[in-house]
């Protein structure tokens, strides 16, 4: 009954990747706003929000 072990390294695997991917697109989101790409969108969020105030 092997089949156990190997659930266990593929889903460990699975979010080993998965952790790994979210680490690596983390700074590029960071990268992207910080060239203004989604800075509008964060503005323009707080406009909404500041009109509202």
């Amino acid at each position: 009954m092997e089949a156990g072990l190997a659930d266990v390294v593929f889903w460990g695997a699975l979010a080993f990747a998965l952790a790994v991917a979210f680490v690596v697109t983390l700074p590029v989101n960071h990268w992207m706003i910080g060239r203004g790409r989604g800075h509008a969108v964060v503005h323009e969020l707080h406009g909404h929000s500041h009109g509202h105030h």
